[in-house]
């Protein structure tokens, strides 16, 4: 269907042929618009053979490259010029020499391919051209199932960055001071317990992941974590220790 779309609406450029303004061309060129005028007719005293001439002669369509139109200067008087089509414009690359030459040449294509795809773009229809969107999403549509995949194999599989692992050591140690009965507490004060308590949780979350360092763990499995943290329960020998130790006040 965009296929034929697209066939279509380069068939139009054929019957509408995209054209610059010789005026333009004359900019292009670095050169004053009667000389390119001069280069399209030739010369008024004949010594000169112009293009025109010379597709004429040799019974080519004169309309295929060049198309006489006229403009307003600014006191309103009307001005010849042509328009010029992609073939009118090979033809006067083909006159300039050197880098000059290799200038305009790069200059018109560039032009012409903008111009061509602009028209083509505002003459589908807001359907035609959601429909060629989406062809060119389909077309890669492999290529972007892949980067996405690449995407979530980072967020999943990529190790934690040493701010995420200074924050889970701070999250057990929230949770230590919290079982301990607060950094107030007699069980907390105790630097031997403190640090037994300390150990024995940073143990258990290694030991879920079966792993030596918070580094190895994956990005992916942050959150249970986390959920291991704040589910840890302290062994009964720690428990007990810290209840007899906190107790100590009331006694």
């Amino acid at each position: 269907m965009l296929k034929e779309i697209v066939r279509a609406q380069t068939e139009g450029f054929n019957r509408n042929p995209v054209t610059l303004d010789s005026r333009e061309v004359a900019e292009m060129l670095e050169k004053e618009h009667w000389q390119v005028l001069r280069d399209i007719e030739g010369s008024k005293d004949g010594k000169s053979l112009g293009i025109i001439q010379v597709l004429s002669d040799n019974k080519l369509g004169v309309s295929d490259y060049f198309i006489e139109d006229s403009y307003k200067d600014t006191t309103g008087k009307n001005n010849k010029c042509y328009l010029v089509t992609k073939m009118g414009c090979e033809v006067l690359g083909n006159k300039q020499q050197g880098t000059k030459g290799i200038l305009f040449t790069a200059k018109y294509v560039k032009k012409f391919n903008q111009m061509e795809q602009g028209i083509l773009v505002k003459q589908l229809t807001p359907l035609e051209q959601l429909r060629l969107q989406y062809q060119v999403i389909e077309e890669h549509e492999q290529d972007i199932k892949d980067i996405k995949e690449d995407i979530t194999n980072i967020k999943v599989n990529s190790p934690l960055f040493n701010i995420e692992c200074d924050e889970l050591q701070n999250a057990i140690k929230q949770k230590v001071i919290k079982m301990m009965g607060g950094k107030p507490s007699i069980a907390y004060e105790d630097r031997s317990l403190r640090g037994r308590v300390f150990a024995d949780m940073q143990k258990e979350v290694k030991r879920q992941f079966g792993l030596k360092s918070y580094k190895a763990i994956k990005r992916g499995n942050l959150e249970k974590a986390y959920l291991i943290i704040e589910e840890y329960k302290l062994p009964y020998i720690l428990e007990n220790e810290i209840t007899l130790l906190n107790n100590q006040i009331a006694m």
